[in-house]
């Protein structure tokens, strides 16, 4: 099975490498090219405008396909040690990976449509991607709490369950500020609310 050749454990990681490149990268042209302020500018705002949203675009393409096999890989290392161990649901696994392809689904929608070209688009993605990725990682928590301690350390469950709540935590002020904004805008003058 795939999930147990050695080796596999280079994807995730990639995954990691990769999407920070791809806002590094992109921050970084979006900075020099006068396109947005050096502190703290919103993550799509540096994938806005040419020439950094096509690099944006496609590196974020590229960590949606990293996050499909990522997951996918997760999903059949758990399936495996279900096999023995009966510790979670098939079912239960196999949403926790639906529910983890829409968020990847999202990723790649928030890449093709930037901010300002499709912005409506653009936020749904976003909400799918984020939404998701929290509801994920908090299945993938329970998850973990159930293989434990056969296949998971305690301390292992509680550093992801941790990251789940922070995830749930910061999810709520976003979805908050993003719900008072009417008008998605870049550049703003002194006077404008």
């Amino acid at each position: 099975m795939l999930c147990c050749m050695p080796g596999v454990a280079f994807v995730p990681a990639l995954l990691v490498s990769w999407s920070s490149a791809a806002f590094i990268i992109s921050y970084m042209i979006a900075v020099l090219a006068g396109h947005v302020e050096p502190l703290v500018p919103y993550i799509s705002d540096t994938g806005t405008k040419p020439p950094e949203s096509g690099i944006f675009g496609f590196m974020i393409n590229i960590s949606a396909l990293l996050g499909v096999i990522t997951m996918y890989i997760r999903y059949l290392l758990i399936e495996k040690q279900n096999e023995s161990s009966h510790f979670v649901r098939s079912s239960c696994n196999m949403f926790s990976l639906c529910i983890g392809l829409m968020g990847c689904i999202g990723m790649g929608i928030v890449a093709t449509f930037q901010e300002l070209s499709v912005p409506s688009v653009h936020d749904i993605g976003a909400l799918v991607a984020f939404g998701s990725g929290v509801v994920y990682i908090t299945l993938q928590s329970i998850i973990s709490y159930k293989s434990c301690p056969q296949w998971n350390t305690y301390f292992v469950c509680h550093i992801r369950m941790a990251i789940s709540v922070i995830s749930c935590i910061a999810f709520i002020p976003m979805i908050v500020f993003a719900s008072q904004i009417s008008m998605t805008k870049i550049d703003w003058t002194p006077g404008e609310k």
